[in-house]
């Protein structure tokens, strides 16, 4: 299938018109006309119902944008692919939320490297709800996510299992700052801590809010490797009083797309978990 065709019709649905959707394209009205009912006999389905309002989806044309933007994403992800750097016989895909970042996912990425040279390594980091979108699509093999999804033919293992804990500078440990773990964590936190389900200052990424409350003063709930530096060092002390929350981190990926050197990758993963590593997270890796 032509992929302007389907390039075309998601034009359309953010522009909202034909016309609208040819002049953010430089082409003609005409041309857009063309393309629409030359994608609309390859579906044999009518997608859209024009009138002076613009243009407004079917029931076909609905359905049909799950698979446009699939067509679209799967394309622009082989002409980055594509061709393979040189020397290189495979790629492998890996994923991770925002806050695995530092270290796990930077070491993973440097011990694939070394142990599979041959193999180009693609990372992609996004949220939870996005890695596992692009393993459904089969545009990652594995990705490192908090809140894992069963679908069939995804293989889910836990690999860290950590607890959330509640730190606070100790030369300045107001005021309580609020840190988005999900909706798990909202819902638990909410009914142990009342008091504090209206924070005034929230931040919804871990590695931001340690870093303001390490400048700034206050405290947070935080996963335990990333402050256990700070407090061994007198910087933060432990909550001892505050309740605690599991955190564990699940590797998801397709069984139907497993290799030998996927399985390696996932052998380095368990390797470095389980190292005595430093997980403070500062941006500068310098401090």
């Amino acid at each position: 299938m032509d992929i302007e065709l389907a390039k075309t019709f998601l034009e359309i649905i953010r522009c909202g018109s034909l016309i609208a959707a040819a002049d953010r394209l430089h082409v003609t009205q005409t041309a857009i006309t063309a393309r629409v009912q030359k994608l609309e006999s390859s579906l044999n389905s009518k997608l859209f119902i024009r009138n002076r309002a613009g243009a407004k989806l079917t029931a076909d044309g609905e359905a049909f944008v799950v698979y446009a933007n699939q067509l679209v994403q799967t394309w622009d992800a082989a002409l980055r692919d594509l061709p393979l750097p040189e020397g290189v016989h495979k790629i492998l895909h890996i994923g991770g939320e925002v806050s695995l970042c530092n270290p796990i996912i930077l070491d993973w990425v440097r011990e694939i490297q070394i142990a599979i040279p041959a193999y180009a390594i693609k990372t992609e980091i996004r949220d939870g709800p996005t890695l596992l979108r692009q393993l459904e699509l089969g545009f990652l093999d594995a990705a490192l996510v908090y809140q894992p999804a069963y679908w069939p033919d995804l293989q889910v293992e836990k690999v860290l299992e950590e607890k959330l804990i509640l730190v606070r500078l100790i030369i300045k440990p107001e005021p309580y700052v609020y840190i988005d773990w999900g909706d798990t964590f909202r819902k638990l936190h909410d009914a142990a801590l009342p008091e504090k389900a209206r924070a005034s200052l929230s931040f919804n990424l871990g590695p931001v809010a340690l870093q303001y409350i390490l400048d700034n003063g206050g405290s947070g709930y935080f996963r335990t490797r990333v402050v256990q530096s700070y407090i061994e060092s007198g910087v933060l002390e432990r909550v001892r009083s505050a309740p605690e929350f599991s955190y564990p981190t699940f590797l998801v990926y397709s069984r139907n797309r497993s290799s030998p050197e996927l399985q390696l990758a996932i052998k380095l993963l368990h390797n470095i978990v389980t190292m005595d590593s430093d997980w403070s997270q500062r941006w500068d890796p310098l401090i």
